[in-house]
């Protein structure tokens, strides 16, 4: 049977150019992870694969909504569902790369029917907070959902205020909502190699280059043009909280220097990283290389171009 491989990793990890490795060898298609590759217009700050790399193999959920559409986590589920199988039916090997953790989350654990946000609520919310403080908030989360508070931080306050607005909609903890998600989900047999740099340091000088680089390769130019070509654009959407955009923006319009911007946009990114690799080292991948370490993508090539061999 034809496998289903994933490359996962935190930004400037090398996962574009593993996959492009591996298309030398076997006949493979990309299914782009990414949230912020999935938008036209928006090339040089999303590091988007060049019109060469993507003529070199096949490549899936780039460039298919304008700055101004909502893509979310169950679109990325019902499209990479159906991508697979086509795939499949070519007798190619469909190859999920990218580092959006909740979509892949969401692909390999299931959808939750979490309800919409409530304005009243979060604002009955915000008054509790603001009159006994955030850990009375807390405190309640422990005594409806116990399960989710446990693996909340006492401060982490965006989170504990939207466990508990779900459990105050639906009258059921959220931990409940995820349980029944996975419950209902079939899981598929995705094989998973994480790029996971043990070197923090030699991370966050990639980040600080791919940023240099961006910027020199015109990334500033591109905001202007989005801004224009796109009227109703606004530093607010979905598109624009991409890291580095929401920076060059607030630099364009003199609320912030270009130091200030160059600074505010590695730091974003930085935590980006951060972010991803938090969720990369909770998931319990096949395979774990350090992208940094000797050979390190020679290494992740030669790993998966023996588990394919195994599996045809």
């Amino acid at each position: 049977m034809l496998p289903i491989i994933a490359i996962i990793g935190p930004t400037a990890s090398g996962k574009t150019q593993l996959a492009l490795d591996l298309a030398k060898t076997h006949p493979i298609e990309v299914i782009s992870l990414d949230s912020a590759l999935i938008y036209q217009d928006m090339d040089i700050g999303t590091a988007k694969p060049s019109r060469l790399e993507q003529s070199q193999v096949p490549h899936h959920l780039i460039d298919i909504i304008t700055p101004l559409q909502n893509y979310s986590a169950a679109d990325f589920v019902h499209d990479a569902k159906k991508l697979i199988a086509q795939i499949h039916s070519k007798n190619k090997i469909p190859v999920i790369v990218g580092g959006t953790m909740m979509y892949f989350k969401a692909l390999t654990e299931g959808l939750n029917d979490l309800p919409q946000a409530d304005e009243h609520i979060r604002a009955q919310l915000q008054q509790q907070k603001a009159q006994f403080g955030l850990s009375s908030l807390y405190q309640q989360l422990k005594e409806v959902d116990p399960i989710t508070a446990a693996r909340l931080k006492e401060n982490d306050s965006q989170r504990i205020e939207r466990a508990l607005e779900v459990f105050l909609l639906t009258n059921k903890p959220m931990s409940e909502h995820f349980a029944q998600a996975q419950k209902n989900h079939t899981p598929l047999p995705i094989t998973t190699l994480a790029l996971i740099p043990e070197n923090r340091a030699q991370l966050h000088k990639k980040i600080a280059l791919r940023f240099e680089q961006m910027l020199a390769q015109g990334f500033l130019t591109e905001v202007t043009h989005l801004r224009e070509k796109y009227p109703t654009l606004t530093e607010h959407m979905p598109s624009m909280r991409c890291v580095g955009y929401r920076q060059a923006w607030l630099y364009l319009d003199q609320h912030i220097d270009y130091a200030q911007m160059v600074e505010q946009g590695i730091i974003a990114t930085r935590q980006l990283a951060k972010r991803q690799l938090t969720w990369l080292r909770q998931l319990k991948s096949q395979y774990i290389v350090d992208p940094y370490s000797p050979e390190g993508l020679q290494i992740a090539l030669n790993t998966l171009e023996q588990h394919i061999n195994l599996s045809l």
